[in-house]
């Protein structure tokens, strides 16, 4: 009899499981701490799920995984069982080229099992398990990559357990908090979720060659669903998908302190290549697409301690006004430009130039040709614009050209809709990109205050900083109508927004710029860090990042909301007494310096009125 009821059971116990050959197998795996459990089953329904518990507490529960291919079938299918889960401990440290830090931490444990499908082909996933984070990527063996060839779809799943706000966007709109189950229309990544006492983010790393992923309300009104943006995917060979990550946090800033994942989770770069070339740094871009007015860039740019000016759409073929012409040649110099003039100049100061080329003519011409020519001229960077970012095919290409103009001693920074998934690790000359609504679309001081909490958790952005300047014709004809936030307030997004490669002064020329003090800050200001604080934040309310360069460390804090608090200078070295030199806004417009003597342990007031802000130097 008790044999009986235990054979009952056991059959009961794998029929509920589902319809596999291990029906009662739940694989799981933990962060370091424990605290982060991640647990894979196949269902009775032979649908492969996973969920996510935190600190005893389920965050997501029981979500679909796999995708759908040709005709409409599910992967995994027909009788599915898991294979022996292999798993490892890693920890190790490793340096962050151009990053926030100047070394990165990753301590994880990771578990490699895969899915036996019914013809005995079998579908890997690799998953890691951080404290507060996780990540997971589908591994296609060549068998099946070869018989499915084409996903249609990508069947990723997120069930809520409690009502969030989702902060949505689309590539380089407006964010606009909405409850996930009002949700209408498909979100970019990173998603992030808020609630009273919980933020997660939901991510990607190491998109190489797939389609551009967005994520959309499930029919149930709190689950989310990985959705394909414009086209299919095509598999073939070994093929491994983009990593799926799931960051957890109790506050906006300690889930801003998480930016370093996607770095993380890509490959590192080639060992055997000396990037001692690559040269972070701010530049200003020649307005008036001249030869004169490049000289003048370049000589504003040495005593700014800018490393970069910049020739933006224009300088090549037909002009600015035919940028998108296939017979607009990026071999050509428009007949303003004596472009043997303005590199030897800016050789002569210390002055690299960056070449803007339109994504039309990189793809029309060899890159090589192309690459070759503007090396024999002594360009030191280049400035991919209108890139395909939303499709697999351009994805695929992005990442190829940016690899090639490596090889050919270029820094890269990419425009418009590309968002980026941490391959700067892998291509270290990759040092920014855009994918942001930037100072020129004119963003409130609500999108600024939510950008260090949601858009930068995938990495670098290049915002173009805009700034008033004492000529008044010109603010009032560009900046008044762009710029909604006060110059403390952008002064501090300069520490608050990281990107190796900083753009300033965006609508500027140096003429605007020769007699105000406040725009020192500029040639103080670094792009890349050796230490980083996330001290406090609200999304669309507040940011506070204190970051270390060298021997100094740079406050920013920029408000959309009166905001004042007290910092404890607890960061500061012991036994030494440093200078602290405040930018404030002075109530006209302007901006006010001071200077006090500090210690470590001090107390340090921040304060700033709604769309203000205050930035603090201490040496």
């Amino acid at each position: 009899m008790r044999k009986f009821i235990l054979s009952v059971v056991a059959f009961f116990s794998c029929f509920s499981a589902g319809a596999a050959v291990i029906t009662d197998t739940v694989l799981s795996e933990h962060s370091p701490d424990q605290k982060m459990i991640f647990e894979t089953r196949i269902s009775r329904q032979t649908q492969w799920q996973y969920r996510v518990v935190y600190q005893g507490e389920t965050m997501i529960d029981w979500s679909p995984l796999g995708f759908i291919y040709v005709d409409g079938i599910s992967i995994p299918y027909g009788e599915t069982s898991f294979s022996k889960a292999e798993r490892k401990t890693v920890n190790r440290r490793f340096p962050w080229l151009f990053g926030e830090n100047d070394s990165i931490h990753d301590d994880f444990r990771q578990m490699v099992f895969s899915c036996r499908l019914a013809d005995g082909n079998r579908l890997f996933m690799e998953l890691r398990v951080y404290n507060n984070e996780l990540a997971f990527r589908y591994h296609f063996p060549k068998a099946l990559a070869d018989k499915i060839q084409k996903l249609v779809a990508e069947q990723t799943g997120f069930v809520l357990t409690k009502p969030y706000t989702a902060y949505q966007y689309n590539t380089e709109t407006v964010i606009t908090p909405t409850p996930v189950a009002s949700m209408q229309k498909a979100s970019d990544i990173p998603l992030v979720l808020a609630s009273p006492n919980r933020y997660i983010a939901i991510n990607e790393a190491a998109n190489e060659n797939y389609t551009k992923a967005t994520v959309a309300k499930m029919p149930n009104e709190n689950a989310l669903a990985i959705r394909f943006g414009r086209d299919t995917v095509s598999v073939s060979g070994e093929f491994y998908t983009p990593w799926r990550t799931i960051t957890i946090a109790a506050t906006a800033a300690e889930l801003a302190g998480h930016s370093d994942l996607l770095y993380r989770l890509n490959p590192p770069p080639d060992t055997k290549i000396d990037y001692s070339w690559i040269k972070p740094g701010k530049l200003i871009r020649d307005m008036t697409l001249t030869t004169k007015g490049a000289l003048e860039c370049i000589d504003f740019a040495s005593e700014m301690n800018f490393q970069y000016v910049m020739f933006d759409a224009g300088w090549y073929g037909k002009g600015y006004a035919a940028e998108f012409d296939k017979e607009s040649d990026p071999h050509r110099v428009v007949a303003a430009i004596d472009m043997p003039a303005v590199i030897a100049h800016g050789k002569e100061k210390g002055i690299g130039l960056i070449l803007y080329v339109n994504y039309v003519g990189l793809r029309k011409h060899n890159l090589d040709t192309l690459f070759g020519l503007y090396k024999n001229w002594g360009v030191k960077g280049l400035k991919f614009g209108f890139v395909n970012g939303l499709a697999q095919s351009g994805i695929n290409w992005l990442v190829k050209a940016v690899a090639k103009a490596q090889q050919y001693g270029f820094i890269i920074d990419v425009h418009d809709n590309y968002k980026p998934t941490g391959i700067s690790r892998t291509l270290p000359a990759w040092l920014t990109q855009e994918g942001v609504r930037g100072n020129e679309n004119n963003p409130d001081a609500f999108h600024n205050t939510t950008l260090p909490f949601t858009r930068f958790l995938s990495g670098p952005a290049d915002y173009t900083f805009c700034y008033r300047s004492q000529n008044d014709s010109f603010n009032h004809a560009i900046l008044d109508k762009k710029l909604q936030v006060s110059k403390a307030h952008q002064l501090a997004l300069t520490v608050i927004f990281y990107s190796p490669l900083q753009s300033m002064l965006w609508y500027g020329k140096p003429s605007y710029y020769q007699v105000s003090d406040e725009i020192d800050f500029f040639k103080e200001v670094p792009t890349t860090w050796d230490r980083t604080l996330h001290i406090s934040g609200e999304i669309g309310r507040f940011a506070t990042v204190a970051r270390k360069k060298n021997n100094s460390w740079f406050i920013g804090s920029a408000s959309a909301i009166a905001h004042s608090e007290t910092i404890r200078l607890d960061f500061l070295d012991k036994g030494k007494t440093y200078t602290a030199t405040s930018y404030e806004d002075d109530g006209k417009e302007g901006i006010v310096k001071k200077n006090r003597m500090v210690k470590r342990g001090d107390l340090l007031e921040i304060k700033a009125d709604a769309k203000g802000g205050e930035v603090v130097i201490i040496k």
